[in-house]
């Protein structure tokens, strides 16, 4: 489905992004539309897929002690089936909460979420023992996370008819 965005489609995304349980009528308010015209744009951004789902943000340090540890990997061959082989793989493990295609030094940047060192340890060694191809790669323990956003500056990104950069985008 083509849909073309203009600014206010661009709140209503960011507004959600940020509260995603905001009601109708307060989103309406928030964006300058009356609620009916707000609610035929929020179910069409879901239908052409702008919107792909809405869900809770946990506190996971509420729940108990975790750790978080990215790992570029590398991978000794980079065919099509390599590459395949691995996703296959990583898709299963429920403790890759992102893995991201990189250029550079790694072919893959993993998010692991663990109960601990020695939980990813653990992961990591499974990985390799199922051998799908990885040559090498490097583990970054993080100790404190002191800025996560849980949402992109899309008004930012995608404003209508500024330049990319101009810092006048998002006004």
């Amino acid at each position: 489905m083509d849909c073309k965005l203009d600014r206010i489609d661009l709140r209503i995304l960011s507004q959600l992004q940020r509260r995603g349980r905001v009601t109708n009528l307060e989103l309406a308010e928030t964006v300058g539309l009356s609620p009916s015209p707000c609610l035929m744009r929020v179910k069409r951004l879901e239908k052409a897929g702008f919107i792909v789902g809405y869900g809770a943000q946990v506190q996971l340090e509420k729940l108990g002690d975790v750790q978080v540890v990215y790992t570029k990997i590398t991978l000794a061959n980079h065919g099509r089936k390599d590459f395949s082989t691995f996703l296959s793989a990583v898709m299963r493990i429920d403790e890759i909460v992102e893995c991201h295609l990189a250029s550079g030094s790694c072919d893959y940047l993993l998010k692991f979420v663990t109960r601990s060192v020695s939980h990813y340890q653990s992961v990591i060694e499974g990985l390799l023992d199922r051998e799908i191809g990885i040559e090498n790669f490097s583990s970054y323990v993080i100790i404190k996370s002191p800025i996560i956003k849980r949402y992109d500056p899309l008004e930012l990104l995608f404003a209508p008819g500024q330049p990319p950069g101009d810092p006048r985008s998002g006004a």
